[in-house]
């Protein structure tokens, strides 16, 4: 039975619960990444590599440490930021001991697995997350920005080019909006940011024609590698907007805009709003949900899933003991961390799921 996703008891209902028990804990709960004495050694060590999504990497970090610090000083692992394309590519090759993707494997790349492996590969939710248009415009610091569809759209597809544009003043008549070139600038590396951007605008934008996939032939813009890479094209160049991972606007304070969403509301990011894109759906039994458009009124249009790839076998017994301790502690311990940095958790039917799929299907030793 696919396991559904209810707003109120699956995402929402863990943030509230996790804000309430942190108050209730005061100075006992331990700030994450701040550990004063580090644990005893819990379980197996083991040196785990990984590579991929960018999404995910300033939580996935923030979760290493905090394990490493203060759960078992034997395990360490080390996690490449090189985008979901390339993780994807290293965890197809063998390189590493696990991948990490903002979008599902699919197409040529599941096929090569199976035919490498003779087996389908395991991925699984680790949290969620919005993907907003963050912006450079000090003419309006400190102001809310509201893009219509009319106008994010044609920002992507090179048909707005000016700030002033109609399409942005009249849904912001109390802006003194600049005539100033409109700059986009996007991914120029293989994405699972970009996965699930386009992946909305492929649905939302009658006139993108580029398709869908971690990387695309983009109409207009500047690219950048990483969402690292974006953030900083950015916040170094006024009269700039693009796509990252909401963690990177809000710790960079970089301002983003209120997009419309599928219902005609204005909606900005954070964890509640993204949360309410899955609302009702259903996660299939590869949890490769996909919900490129919302009809929510309270969603924001853009957001997504990011997957832990992990292999059928592992020969080293102990390592996917240690690694397997990793994920599941990062999935439950780990939530206060999620939070802090605007990353949604995954609810406990989902984690429960997970212990599922890794007690069937990984085989070690």
């Amino acid at each position: 039975m696919p396991l559904q996703i209810s707003k109120s008891k699956a995402f929402i209902a863990p943030l509230a619960t996790l804000a309430l028990g942190l108050a209730a804990c005061g100075q006992q709960t331990t700030t994450p990444g701040t550990g004063t004495s580090p644990a005893a050694q819990q379980g197996p060590s083991a040196n785990i590599s990984g590579a991929g999504a960018t999404f995910p990497a300033p939580l996935y970090q923030r979760w290493f440490t905090e394990y490493n610090r203060n759960v078992n000083q034997g395990v360490q692992v080390s996690y490449q930021s090189v985008g979901s394309g390339a993780g994807l590519e290293q965890y197809i090759n063998g390189t590493v001991d696990f991948g990490a993707s903002d979008a599902p494997i699919q197409g040529d790349r599941l096929a090569s697995f199976k035919q490498k492996y003779n087996a389908d590969p395991i991925q699984v939710p680790m949290a969620a997350g919005a993907v907003p248009l963050a912006y450079n415009l000090p003419e309006i610091e400190g102001q809310e920005l509201r893009l219509p569809r009319e106008a994010y759209c044609g920002i992507v597809t090179g048909q707005v080019t000016r700030w002033n544009d109609p399409s942005i003043a009249q849904a912001n008549p109390d802006l003194n909006l600049p005539d100033r070139a409109i700059t986009f600038a996007h991914r120029s590396d293989g994405s699972g940011t970009t996965f699930i951007f386009v992946n909305h605008v492929d649905t939302a934008c009658p006139n993108w024609q580029a398709g869908v996939g971690t990387s695309v032939n983009w109409p207009t813009g500047v690219g950048a590698q990483g969402n690292e890479g974006v953030a900083a094209q950015i916040q170094q160049n006024e009269g700039t907007i693009g796509y990252i991972e909401y963690a990177y606007a809000k710790l960079n304070e970089i301002p983003t805009a209120l997009l419309e969403n599928a219902s005609g509301e204005f909606v900005g990011p954070t964890p509640e709003s993204a949360s309410a894109v899955f609302d009702g759906e259903e996660i299939p039994e590869d949890f490769a949900l996909l919900v490129p458009d919302s009809d929510n009124p309270a969603a924001f249009p853009i957001a997504g899933l990011t997957w832990i790839l992990v292999y059928p076998t592992y020969e080293d017994a102990n390592k996917w003991q240690a690694m397997r301790n990793v994920f599941e502690w990062s999935l439950t311990e780990g939530r206060p961390i999620t939070e802090e940095l605007g990353y949604i958790p995954m609810p406990d039917s989902i984690v429960q799921r997970i212990r599922q799929v890794f007690d069937e299907r990984v085989q070690a030793g």
